[in-house]
């Protein structure tokens, strides 16, 4: 289950992929502009900014955030990704730190860029961090005899290279432009790694533990990330974060 103030409470850390995935979208007059992902809709409102005459379709897969959406004035409605195909008239789909939740995503672009309109873009981007210490070590102690039978979790291959991703789109016959981005993120405050990684890579841990037992994990965690993103002297940590970016146009004819 998805929790949109833990999740909002790096919103401007959080905010920026989406800042500069955005920027790089040559639509000028979308008729369509889907949110695909919007999580609690504090970016959504961004895209109706930018293309006031666009009709913007807001979808999530989680309640609770399709409900913190609303509570912005967001007409977000819940549907799954894998449930979902383009219209007509969709001239722009963004994907913000989505895809990475869906593991046949590879498998379901190729369709929606062939249901896309021709000059539509599809824009995208997913952290390109799962070799990193938040999430190894996060895997390496879900590993231990005492919590392997209760979770599952993503591997290092949950995305795909940039390289990969740009043979996929261009496979459609787009133009694709890949690109990958580590932002040095500066956090503060007790433990700031694990509270951010509470909000998305633990939530599949807090589903499959109790109260109790999840409070356990985390207390195990805990000095495991301080080891591996030490406090400066002025108690900044500084947390690389690894992002990767493809913006694709749909050829004309």
């Amino acid at each position: 289950m998805w929790d949109p103030a833990l999740y909002l409470r790096f919103d401007d850390h959080r905010s920026r992929p989406f800042h500069d995935l955005l920027a790089r979208i040559g639509a000028d007059a979308p008729r369509r502009v889907v949110d695909l992902g919007c999580g609690p809709g504090h970016l959504t409102g961004l895209l109706s900014a930018r293309w006031p005459g666009a009709v913007v379709t807001a979808l999530d897969s989680s309640a609770e955030m399709v409900a913190a959406a609303r509570e912005r004035g967001i007409d977000a409605q819940q549907a799954d990704v894998v449930d979902w195909m383009p219209g007509p008239d969709t001239d722009v789909v963004v994907t913000n730190a989505v895809l990475q939740w869906v593991p046949a995503h590879p498998q379901l672009i190729p369709g929606w860029m062939t249901a896309l309109p021709e000059g539509a873009w599809f824009a995208m981007q997913v952290p390109g961090n799962f070799g990193a210490p938040s999430h190894v070590l996060v895997r390496e102690l879900a590993a231990a005899p005492r919590w392997r039978a209760r979770l599952a979790l993503r591997g290092e291959n949950a995305v795909p290279t940039p390289a990969a991703y740009a043979e996929l789109f261009a496979g459609t016959g787009a133009d694709v432009d890949v690109w990958e981005t580590t932002y040095l993120h500066r956090l503060t405050g007790t433990d700031p790694v694990l509270e951010w990684i509470s909000g998305t890579a633990l939530r599949p841990v807090r589903d499959a533990l109790d109260e109790e037992r999840y409070a356990a994990f985390r207390a195990e965690l805990a000095p495991l990330l301080r080891a591996a993103y030490p406090a400066q002297a002025d108690e900044t940590t500084w947390f690389p974060f690894r992002r990767i970016f493809v913006v694709a146009r749909k050829r004309l004819g």
